[in-house]
């Protein structure tokens, strides 16, 4: 993969940060699943499927943002998990990221709702706030 660098000078859907930070998150998602981060289309090894990869850019946001998770995603121009889908085929079809015969967009398509999971489901760990 390549750097985003080149999004910026191109017409995109989204804000420029919206584009590294789902590089950022795949890099997350494959640590997290122990697999290898790979740099090549070769790598099947390292594949991440699309609810895989939304999987992780939840748990990475919120490790990220907290509570300021859908506010950040609204200033990019993110608000589902549609336009990670987008990102994400966007990205294959300029050849920064690969993807296998078996991943579709429609893999990215109502898989949570952003209220649910980022404000709602949002835990504030208080333990280490209550102990000597």
């Amino acid at each position: 993969m390549t750097t985003t660098s080149r999004a910026v000078e191109r017409d995109v859907r989204y804000h420029p940060n919206a584009y590294q930070f789902v590089y950022a998150a795949l890099r997350f998602t494959q640590q997290s699943l122990d697999r290898p981060v790979a740099q090549s289309a070769e790598n099947e090894d390292a594949h991440i499927s699309g609810v895989e990869l939304l999987d992780g850019i939840r748990g990475f946001a919120l490790n990220q943002f907290g509570l300021m998770t859908r506010t950040v995603f609204r200033h990019w121009g993110v608000r589902s998990t549609d336009d990670f889908g987008n990102i994400v085929f966007e990205l294959i079809e300029r050849g920064e990221m690969s993807k296998t015969e078996r991943d579709q967009l429609s893999d990215f398509f109502d898989v949570y709702d952003f209220e649910d999971v980022f404000d709602r489901g949002y835990c504030v760990e208080v333990k280490r706030a209550f102990t000597k």
